[in-house]
């Protein structure tokens, strides 16, 4: 893509890279392909959330006097709904759009709900939802529908496609002594709601023998997932790796047989895209994943991935199973997924559509 016309963005991002995350990683993803369409400033916070109170000090004190320099200002998710507030009090006019994510509506905190939900984020011409699911949450809480529009999330494929990785490079990463073993494998921010612990429980100790299951991440769930090893004695079959730097992940995403992402009903919390599903699916493995809010939005079935009925433990064991057989070709499966997320969901695609919508509002 390149610039192509004087449309002018002003994008802020209270949640950006070195810091790991999907939102982050989403947000910077947008401030690279939204320039390649049209004028685009990004102002971003890139220390964390014990600098957000300051980052919202200086959005407060200088957009009263640059909002208006801008055809429309696109916020990176639902946090930033304050920002919509405070301008629309100095500028009435301005455009005002913002990404919203399943959690950015679900979060149980009662102060929140009343001033965020019901206050700052509907001040906002429009809302960008990551997931259908997420639109339901928002029309639960009184938002209009006419407010929403969907976009899923996207994939930059060539941080994905790495054709020169061979299988066998998995082994600088984890054991050799694993080289004979079906591998499973989970990455992305362990929380609850992905379901990891719930799978070692309910599903692993089903599996055959030869089965090793890769968790990849850190997170608050930690804890439960590693009570939930001791209390099946899996400690045999799960490989607990912690944070993984990039180079790491592609060498694991060549060498596992398929990528599980097994999410599960959490109150108050809940998926809105799925982007790690997308990831592995576009590096050419097998996904199966639970179909269950913007997961359903993220994989279309036998297409770039498998669903499976979340909760279900016999459905999660049959089709782990019947991907690992030998009827099932793996690698056609994962070419063909590779081939879909590419033609649909890769960000020059997903950023135009975003283009599309903010010249519209």
């Amino acid at each position: 893509m390149r610039q192509k016309n004087n449309f002018n963005i002003l994008f802020i991002s209270r949640a950006y890279p070195p810091v790991v995350g999907g939102i982050e990683n989403q947000n910077y993803e947008l401030s690279q392909w939204l320039p390649q369409i049209t004028p685009t400033t990004t102002i971003a916070n890139a220390h964390g959330k014990k600098f957000l109170p300051f980052f919202l000090l200086r959005l407060f004190t200088t957009l009263p006097f640059t909002a208006k320099k801008y055809d429309v200002i696109l916020l990176g998710d639902g946090v930033l709904g304050i920002v919509s507030w405070w301008i629309k009090l100095f500028h009435k006019n301005t455009k005002v759009v913002c990404i919203t994510h399943g959690l950015d509506l679900t979060y149980k905190n009662n102060f929140y709900q009343k001033w965020w939900v019901q206050k700052f984020i509907p001040t906002c011409d429009k809302l960008i939802a990551v997931g259908n699911q997420t639109i339901i949450e928002g029309v639960k809480r009184g938002i209009n529908k006419d407010q929403f529009v969907f976009i899923p999330n996207g994939v930059d494929p060539q941080k994905f496609i790495h054709d020169d990785i061979q299988k066998d490079a998995i082994f600088d990463v984890i054991d050799k002594r694993y080289h004979n073993k079906k591998i499973l494998l989970t990455f992305g921010r362990l929380a609850r709601r992905k379901g990891v612990a719930w799978f070692i429980h309910n599903v692993l100790p089903q599996l055959p023998e030869d089965i090793i299951y890769i968790v990849a991440g850190n997170g608050p769930d930690k804890q439960n997932i590693e009570n939930a090893i001791k209390e099946t004695a899996t400690q045999k079959h799960v490989l607990m790796m912690g944070y993984v730097e990039d180079a790491n992940r592609d060498k694991i995403f060549a060498g596992a047989d398929i990528f599980i992402q097994p999410n599960i009903t959490v109150d108050g919390d809940m998926e809105g895209f799925g982007i790690s599903v997308i990831e592995a699916g576009v590096s050419g493995l097998p996904v199966l994943a639970s179909e269950l809010e913007g997961l359903k939005d993220a994989i279309t079935n036998n297409q770039n991935g498998i669903l499976v009925e979340t909760e279900n433990a016999t459905d999660w064991q049959e089709k782990v199973t019947m991907v690992l057989s030998d009827d099932f070709d793996k690698i056609a499966f994962g070419k063909n997924a590779q081939k879909y997320i590419i033609e649909n969901l890769g960000w020059e695609k997903i950023a135009k559509m975003y283009y599309d919508i903010l010249q519209n509002i």
